[in-house]
């Protein structure tokens, strides 16, 4: 098995190391009928092409879809931001997910590849999502007056909990959008927020390809999960402290 790149997937999936087990049971495991696959397909649809700096929020949508005849339950998308001019910081980003009606502001940490990295997790159990069941998550995102033109592809990870640990469930297409910023001049060349991979770019998240090709059960993916999640303990602490 290759080393596990890009470094945002590893942090994906450390970032959601719970402080504890969660409140109902942790042996709600996902599992796929293929071993080859997901148990969650995973799309992001309905973005904007071009966010303003400084303008209001645009609107999308995350559809969690359970092909497994079980209950997914503690999910978490971690939303990755790719920008190609590796500047966009992670206070320019202001994303939120909403649970029902309520929202629930999403806190982005830089990797050291540059990208952003957003778990769903700011106290939020996570999403329960039934056999055979999709769950549609509205996302908001708006972008502060600071950032520069640039081009962003967001992409989700997928994280399912359970107690002091994590599984990989899913993995979603490509988001790729443009800021504009009416202060500088606007990069070239653009893409569109159709929510397909441009052609001009590898595929993100090629570790959770290969996590779904060779299958969750695979010891040795299982052991580098383990080992990547338990990592993921100083980074979720630095959270607590500032939540204090």
């Amino acid at each position: 098995m290759r080393p596990c790149t890009p470094v945002s997937l590893c942090l994906a999936a450390a970032a959601l190391l719970p402080a504890a087990p969660p409140a109902h049971a942790a042996d709600a495991t996902c599992a796929a009928p293929d071993a080859r696959r997901f148990p969650l397909t995973t799309r992001i649809h309905g973005g904007p092409d071009t966010y303003e700096a400084g303008g209001g929020y645009g609107i999308w949508y995350l559809d969690l879809t359970n092909t497994t005849t079980r209950t997914c339950t503690d999910i978490h998308p971690v939303v990755v931001l790719v920008d190609d001019r590796h500047e966009l910081t992670p206070s320019q980003p202001h994303l939120e997910f909403y649970d029902g009606t309520h929202p629930h502001p999403v806190q982005f940490e830089t990797t050291d590849e540059d990208e952003l990295v957003g778990p769903f997790d700011d106290g939020f159990p996570g999403f329960t999502v039934g056999p055979r069941q999709t769950v549609t998550v509205k996302i908001r995102l708006a972008i502060t007056s600071d950032a520069v033109p640039n081009q962003v592809t967001a992409d989700a990870a997928v994280v399912q909990r359970r107690g002091d640990d994590g599984d990989w469930v899913g993995q979603s297409n490509d988001y790729a959008f443009r800021i504009h910023n009416d202060a500088s001049p606007t990069p070239g060349p653009t893409t569109t927020g159709t929510g397909t991979t441009p052609p001009s770019r590898a595929p993100r998240l090629p570790f959770a390809d290969e996590l779904a090709r060779t299958g969750l059960g695979t010891p040795g993916i299982v052991a580098t999960a383990v080992v990547l999640v338990t990592g993921g303990a100083l980074l979720l602490a630095r959270r607590q402290r500032r939540r204090r």
